[in-house]
């Protein structure tokens, strides 16, 4: 984003009390996820292993920014989302928080609060969301560095 925007339009010094904001572009706050797979699925809303904090987050969560949705599903598609906050808003009224919201199961540690595979499905699919398709190729990279820093080393 700073390469395509400019370092100065860019902000990326957010305060880790903004639980949702990962980066401001022109001063509009941005959430940014990543997924891997064929199936979306996974998507952290929350980060916690507080069973009473999850379930209060479930019951008061808006989402409060657009958000950058970014799925590699290596040799087999994947894409570039983004998403309006009145685009979650929408799917999140619409299938309501029980379904919308994941809860970890009790007596695991399961790192948090997700968002659920329909409501991805959801969101990715809806006619607002700004769609990037991309052909994720992996490339065998043949780097040893253990060798490069003898290599390094060398030269000094």
């Amino acid at each position: 984003m700073i390469y395509k925007f400019g370092e100065e339009n860019v902000k990326t010094e957010i305060p880790i009390t903004e639980a949702e904001i990962d980066v401001e572009v022109y001063g509009n706050p941005l959430s940014i996820k990543t997924i891997t797979g064929k199936t979306p699925s996974g998507v952290k809303l929350i980060w916690t292993v507080d069973a009473a904090k999850s379930k209060e987050f479930s019951r008061t969560y808006l989402p409060s920014c657009d958000m950058i949705l970014i799925q590699i599903n290596w040799d087999n598609g994947g894409g570039f989302y983004l998403i309006s906050k009145e685009t979650q808003l929408e799917v999140l009224k619409k299938l309501g928080r029980t379904t919308y919201i994941k809860l970890p199961k009790a007596g695991t540690n399961p790192r948090g609060v997700e968002l659920s595979g329909q409501a991805l499905q959801e969101l990715i699919k809806h006619k607002e969301t700004l769609t990037i398709p991309i052909d994720w190729k992996k490339e065998r990279i043949d780097f040893k560095p253990f060798k490069r820093w003898i290599e390094l080393w060398e030269q000094e």
